[in-house]
């Protein structure tokens, strides 16, 4: 039988993705009934305009909520399977719709595991698409290492005064309500940080810079003169911000991996699509046994980094207090298996893959960032590291 004439010939037939993986036992029937309901909706849905990326995400934040599916952005509880299914299928489909969705879970993050009554109020909004949401942590001489925080927050009565500087902030310049991390100073280092709740027309609050990147999303270096906020902004208690920002990681890295995920497996769709297209010495490359040989390395990747990547939200939703070694196993692993996996697609792809416009040159830009943002690669082999050390 021919290579193109068994399954993987019927998967680029189709351009389908190998949707097995939700008979694993991590799954529920609910989780599966989403998959296949936000299937048909990205059908006619995706992929945005992004001609203008700015209104693209409003509009895709506004459509998404319309659509019922940032009801798991947050609320009462994170189910961090549903997360990671909706990003990794949104990312498959749309970068900057995975994007959209995912920084309405991030950016009010903080509010949904920490926040006051009052401060859950925005989830209303930010659930319905009606207001955008942003993560505000790193700062221009702080990434990883948040302990190195350096913008200030002061007690001046019953108000606090913020100062300071963030930057690569994802939807800075156009959320309406940011979460900010400063520094209070209850004791040194991560346990003097605390978390605010800035609505964006707050005065002192300014956009220095909009941050122009690989792959558009809306990113902004942001700059707080004098912001007063009310004592109702902070977030949790004084000096806890470094235990809320982690735990909110804790939540959201595993979706990193998923978004991911969905690149490589379009990037795995689109790959297969060529080799059986492709003529290459009078026959398809996918009769070639080196081509199958990339085309398993594709696939072995994928899966190993599902399977990593639901460990984690399987794990979290099962009731664990922290993932933190399974989520950095998780992100570190599928951005990785993801970089290499379109790097081999856009080989495929020969001289197409670099070309502007195509389907594996956009998911070469969109897939690098994921190896950065949210605790760059070599800081997640840190934290396993330490894990196994600290365990052993």
């Amino acid at each position: 039988m021919k290579a193109t004439d068994g399954y993987v010939g019927i998967w680029a037939k189709k351009k389908m993705t190998d949707r097995s993986f939700l008979d694993w036992p991590f799954f529920e029937e609910r989780h599966r009934e989403l998959a296949g309901a936000l299937d048909e909706w990205v059908a006619t849905a995706l992929p945005a305009d992004h001609g203008d990326v700015d209104a693209a995400c409003r509009d895709l934040v506004r459509d998404l909520g319309k659509g019922g599916w940032l009801r798991h952005s947050g609320g009462d509880s994170l189910d961090i399977r549903s997360l990671c299914l909706i990003r990794e299928t949104l990312a498959r489909h749309d970068g900057l719709a995975d994007f959209a969705f995912a920084m309405q879970g991030l950016g009010m993050g903080a509010v949904t595991l920490f926040g006051s009554p009052e401060q859950r109020s925005w989830l209303d909004r930010t659930r319905a698409g009606e207001a955008i949401s942003a993560f505000a942590l790193t700062e221009p001489g702080s990434g990883s290492d948040v302990a190195r925080t350096a913008t200030s927050a002061r007690r001046e009565g019953d108000h606090w005064v913020l100062d300071g500087e963030k930057t690569y902030i994802s939807n800075g310049g156009i959320a309406d309500i940011y979460v900010i991390f400063a520094r209070t100073g209850e004791a040194p280092g991560a346990k003097g940080l605390s978390a605010f709740l800035l609505p964006a027309d707050t005065p002192g609050l300014s956009v220095v810079e909009r941050i122009e990147v690989i792959a558009p999303h809306p990113l902004a270096h942001l700059r707080l003169e004098g912001v007063r906020l009310p004592e109702a902004a902070l977030i949790g208690t004084a000096g806890s911000g470094f235990r809320i920002a982690m735990t909110v990681l804790d939540h959201f890295r595993p979706t990193v991996g998923a978004a991911a995920l969905g690149f490589a497996r379009r990037a795995l769709q689109e790959g297969v699509s060529r080799v059986r297209d492709r003529q290459l010495f009078g026959a398809p490359m996918a009769e070639l046994q080196i081509v199958q040989g990339h085309i398993a390395d594709m696939a072995l990747k994928i899966d190993a980094a599902a399977l990593l990547v639901y460990r984690a939200a399987w794990t979290k939703d099962m009731g664990a207090a922290r993932i933190t070694r399974e989520a950095a196993m998780a992100k570190l692993y599928a951005t990785e298996a993801a970089q290499q996996v379109i790097d081999q697609a856009v080989q495929l792809w020969g001289g197409d893959g670099v070309r502007s416009g195509t389907m594996v040159e956009s998911l070469y830009r969109e897939i690098r960032a994921l190896r950065i943002y949210e605790g760059a690669s070599d800081v997640q082999k840190l934290i396993i590291a330490r894990s196994v050390l600290e365990a052993s």
